[in-house]
């Protein structure tokens, strides 16, 4: 072939394959027949949890000839790959979502789009998971799964020492003295298991069943909130639990995470959302789970953990996004994602029973009791406030007094708060 053919030849294929590109784009919108949309949905998941995702967009798939729905996994990096995408002006149509006030500039307020929408069904989605979802009076994204947090007993270990399972009302009092009871050092058996590190927002309701709060309900100020007696109390309920042997640390280095130590029936009592529920039934635990205690002469509060489905702004294809936005929140897919969180939908959950079933209807009770606003939501620099109510937090779990540490954090943290 002389090297003009040669050339020709090159400049052909090249063409077939721009041609062939402009075919297959994912940039949305449009375009001439037999063109596929490829519509992008960022995930945190894994595992089982993905493979039910990556379900749901099949099913989206199914109902939408000539859409492709790229799952993208990112996981442990879900921040960072997201805060990336948005920073290069590349992000995925479609994510899940929980962070609002650090996300927010860059989703696609959505309440347009749901006044426009008879058939989304919002009537029959719990009002206050809305709360989550808003900023400055915007809604950012759809609730698509939540837990509140209750307490998990083992059936057997209560049974072995004559003590009755406890029950909703019941108080932080009665808490200790079951956990003291409970308690077998030399058998390396205790009443209640305790992170040895915590997230400051999963100990929330906590603090304000005790009439305590991290931060000022209009945001501005930390000092005599966070190091408020209510507060410093609520944290201290749990240091003293160490010192008095009726709990013990999991999940530091090299060891046992709690959800494994309460399989081993090694722990009595454990407090979390509903995401181990499933695997405690696998391991043929009998257990059961009961509100959080409360505190003398005040109301339960509670605190919900949210998912959330969100549309980028600057996603080209902002109506086909809303698409599988209403999808995620659908029935159908609601109930494929069964294994993880709670369901949305009140039909859904009279439907499956939940509200009955002795398992699952604490973190619905509890929900009736999520009426707080949490801290994260109320002061647009919280992150960096966090890290020193974390290790203030932490530090109580390793001995020291809460309200001396908590002192130290308030006056680290207080410069971060009105920036």
């Amino acid at each position: 072939m002389t090297t003009k053919r040669l050339l020709t030849a090159v400049l052909a294929a090249m063409l077939a394959v721009a041609l062939g590109g402009c075919g297959a784009s994912g940039s949305g919108g449009g375009g001439e027949a037999g063109e596929q949309k490829v519509l992008r949905f960022a995930t945190w998941d894994t595992g089982d949890s993905l493979k039910v995702q990556e379900d749901i967009a099949k099913a989206f798939e199914k109902a939408h000839p000539g859409v492709k729905v790229q799952v993208e996994p990112y996981a442990d990096g879900f921040d960072q790959k997201l805060a990336a995408s948005f920073g290069a002006g590349n992000p995925p149509d479609v994510m899940l979502m929980w962070d609002f006030p650090t996300y927010h500039a860059n989703l696609e307020p959505l309440d347009e789009y749901m006044k426009k929408d008879e058939n989304l069904g919002l009537d029959d989605i719990y009002d206050s998971l809305f709360h989550y979802v808003k900023v400055d009076g915007q809604t950012y994204g759809l609730p698509s799964g939540f837990t509140t947090r209750a307490m998990y007993y083992n059936k057997k270990l209560f049974d072995e020492a004559g003590i009755p399972y406890p029950k909703d009302g019941w108080t932080w009092d009665e808490f200790k003295n079951i956990a003291k009871k409970l308690s077998h050092p030399e058998k390396k058996q205790y009443g209640f298991g305790l992170r040895a590190t915590n997230d400051p927002y999963d100990l929330q309701g906590i603090v304000w069943s005790n009439g305590g709060s991290f931060v000022s309900e209009d945001g501005s100020q930390i000092d005599g909130f966070m190091n408020g007696p209510e507060t410093a109390g609520a944290i201290q309920l749990f240091g003293d639990l160490l010192k008095d042997k009726a709990a013990t640390l999991v999940g530091g280095k090299n060891q046992m995470s709690g959800e494994d130590v309460f399989k081993a029936g090694k722990i009595a009592m454990w407090e979390s959302g509903v995401w181990p529920l499933d695997g405690f039934k696998e391991a043929k635990v009998d257990f059961g789970t009961v509100e959080m205690p409360a505190f003398p002469g005040k109301p339960v509060k509670g605190i919900v953990a949210l998912s959330a489905v969100s549309v980028a702004k600057q996603s080209k294809q902002k109506e086909l996004a809303w698409e599988f936005t209403k999808y995620f929140i659908s029935n159908e897919a609601i109930n494929m994602r069964s294994n993880s969180d709670l369901p949305i939908r009140k039909s859904i959950v009279q439907e499956k029973k939940f509200d009955q079933d002795p398992l699952y209807a604490p973190f619905y009770r509890m929900l009736e009791r999520s009426d707080m606003t949490p801290s994260f939501l109320l002061n647009k620099n919280w992150k960096l406030v966090n890290r020193y109510l974390s290790t203030a937090i932490d530090s109580v779990m390793l001995g020291q007094d809460a309200k001396t540490v908590l002192d130290r954090a308030v006056e680290d943290a207080s410069k971060y708060v009105n920036q």
